[in-house]
């Protein structure tokens, strides 16, 4: 705790001295007694769009290697990561984010995280959890695209885990991730992405296929990303004048918005999500749109501003507002 200078003390009547002084011990005291075993309590976020209140929930994180980063040398990745103090020994860390929206009448969720595929993971129950939300009350899911980090909390242990929910997603995705002939030409490492989608489309046969940009509901709408994965969307929130742009994987944690061409190895057209990029990034800074991103730090709220000629993350204020 920083000293309070004498000076400025001794203009602090004596019962608030007391208390402060008072409150410096207690601090001491309570630092020295926490047991470092005891569980946190998920972070939890919440702000509003109009009537929309919108509640930032984390499943877990994985720290990304740079070398899995494409369109730069690893080490221009690794030093973007280094000024912005983001490097760890580990690569680069990525939050995964979940976004829960309740319009007064639905409870409409955002991706559901990877539920332990990846990283130190499957926590979004237990958020879920903490604001009172058992996976019953899920009215909806909107899947922003198919990876497993944000699909696998759909059918984590080979259930469906938000039995009423409506599951909303690009048919775009469905065909990609469906496509025994793309499986079979895939990668390792995106065999998990493979095997999850079979789990949603087959644990979610009342499955609903989003084609091209669309309203879900009352001022909840698609807005197509395409690029990353065929049918990448993002999802808008808007009401009474206010607008939320949840993005999913247009944005990464260091690297981005002041690299567009800076990109990440899972993306399966890189071409077409670096034009995607390069548009959204120009086009957020001028609006000064409002974002959510599912890998930036929590809670993934923030703006694309310009400063001095290049692109910039600016967190946005969300606690103590109004």
């Amino acid at each position: 705790m920083a000293s309070v200078p004498r000076r400025a003390l001794a203009m602090i009547p004596a019962g608030a001295a007391c208390a402060i002084a008072g409150f410096a011990r207690a601090r001491i005291a309570n630092s020295a007694t926490i047991p470092s075993h005891v569980q946190m309590p998920p972070p939890l976020a919440r702000f509003s769009i109009g009537r929309f209140t919108v509640t930032a929930l984390v499943d877990g994180y994985a720290d990304m290697p740079f070398s899995w980063f494409t369109g730069r040398p690893r080490q221009a990745i690794e030093g973007l990561a280094r000024v912005g103090f983001a490097a760890r020994p580990g690569g680069i860390r990525f939050v995964f984010n979940q976004y829960l929206v309740d319009d007064g009448e639905r409870l409409i969720l955002i991706d559901t995280g990877p539920a332990g595929a990846m990283g130190d993971s499957g926590h979004l129950p237990a958020a879920l959890a903490a604001i009172g939300v058992r996976p019953e009350r899920i009215d909806a899911v909107i899947v922003t695209h198919a990876h497993v980090d944000h699909i696998g909390g759909l059918t984590a242990g080979g259930r469906r885990n938000f039995p009423k929910a409506i599951l909303h997603v690009d048919r775009r995705d469905v065909s990609h991730w469906t496509d025994p002939a793309n499986r079979a030409a895939a990668p390792d490492f995106l065999q998990p992405s493979f095997d999850a989608a079979a789990e949603m489309v087959r644990l979610y046969p009342d499955l609903q296929p989003i084609d091209g940009e669309r309203e879900i509901t009352r001022g909840v709408s698609v807005v197509d990303l395409t690029g990353h994965t065929p049918g990448h969307i993002g999802v808008r929130i808007e009401d009474a004048g206010q607008s939320l742009l949840m993005v999913s994987d247009m944005l990464f944690p260091a690297i981005h918005p002041s690299d567009a061409a800076a990109g990440f190895f899972f993306e399966q057209d890189p071409a077409a999500a670096r034009r995607m990029r390069s548009r959204f990034f120009a086009l957020a800074a001028a609006e000064g749109a409002l974002i959510a991103a599912t890998h930036m730090p929590f809670p993934g709220l923030g703006r694309i501003v310009p400063d001095g000629g290049q692109l910039r993350w600016q967190p946005a204020a969300w606690a103590h507002e109004g």
